[in-house]
């Protein structure tokens, strides 16, 4: 499990872009990266273009791991059809993204911790793996104490986002499942992504 010793909202400075559209965010306040250097504009090389597409995807999901992403990455390579659309779906398959998407925690990170302090269930079995593979049909609910925690029920009535059409979920009884991968034009996601240039990133 990766760890972020400091405020995830860092990550959002450096990559100049709102990567889970909070109204929270700095960036809504500071439109250039952080440190004395951070208002120098520079136009970045194209290493740099799919370094910094490579660490948006990264960055939004909780900020995996380098190793895991690459992991990910090469299974999307051995998958057929679309080496992005097949990163995408392995992503959006992740138990911590499907609880994040159900609108059970606030952010990927808050999705992580509940399933790493074991309070998911999928099809009946507690699961606390985060990187845990859902499958199509698989239903997820959270635990008793989950279920009166002030974070998620403050996530459940949030606008700040909708629940996308490849999950379902019913909020009273905090309980839904994983309907089947999304596309990459059907992931909501509130910054542009761009696996293409990810996968131009790992096959230099």
């Amino acid at each position: 499990m990766s760890k972020r010793t400091e405020s995830k909202y860092k990550i959002n400075r450096r990559l100049g872009v709102n990567l889970w559209g909070r109204a929270k965010s700095p960036l809504n306040r500071r439109e250039y990266g952080p440190g004395q250097h951070g208002q120098r504009r520079k136009k970045p090389s194209d290493y740099g273009v799919q370094l910094s597409a490579k660490q948006k995807l990264k960055g939004y999901y909780a900020n995996i791991g380098e190793r895991q992403f690459r992991r990910l990455y090469e299974e999307a390579v051995r998958r057929r059809g679309d080496t992005g659309e097949n990163l995408i779906e392995l992503l959006e398959r992740r138990l911590d993204a499907a609880v994040y998407r159900m609108k059970l925690a606030p952010t990927p990170f808050a999705a992580r911790q509940l399933v790493n302090h074991g309070h998911v269930l999928v099809n009946g079995r507690r699961v606390n793996i985060a990187s845990y593979k859902l499958r199509d049909g698989d239903t997820i609910e959270l635990g008793p104490r989950a279920k009166q925690m002030a974070l998620v029920l403050e996530a459940a009535q949030s606008s700040e986002r909708d629940v996308p059409d490849y999950v379902e979920i019913d909020h009273d009884r905090m309980k839904g499942r994983f309907l089947r991968a999304p596309k990459l034009a059907d992931v909501p996601y509130p910054a542009t992504m761009e696996p293409n240039l990810v996968v131009e990133y790992y096959s230099r």
